[in-house]
């Protein structure tokens, strides 16, 4: 929106009349408080906590350890080479845990 700052400035209370003015009007409108949404399709698509999710599957592709990957000693997530801090009796730490 476009602000025109030579127009002469309105007081708080001028301000607070309009604002109030523009809401008796928007309340008029047809479609200011329709949303286009099916409220069925959407409940649909909510991931409730503790769902019981019993009846789906995971189909997960397991892929073999890459030769420039390592995993954490101490959180055991696998990171790239780039992301190894220290290696100390065969234990390889990455970057985050070294702190």
């Amino acid at each position: 929106m476009a602000t025109d700052y030579d127009a002469p400035r309105k007081t708080e209370e001028e301000q607070s009349e309009d604002s109030i003015e523009e809401l008796k009007a928007r309340r008029h409108e047809k479609n200011s408080g329709k949303v286009d949404e099916d409220e069925v399709e959407a409940a649909e698509s909510f991931e409730l906590p503790g769902a019981d999710l019993s009846h789906e599957e995971l189909a997960v592709q397991v892929v073999p350890k890459q030769s420039d990957e390592f995993t954490c000693s101490s959180c055991f997530l696998v990171h790239h080479r780039s992301q190894l801090a220290e290696e100390s009796k065969g234990r390889l730490v990455c970057r985050d845990c070294s702190y």
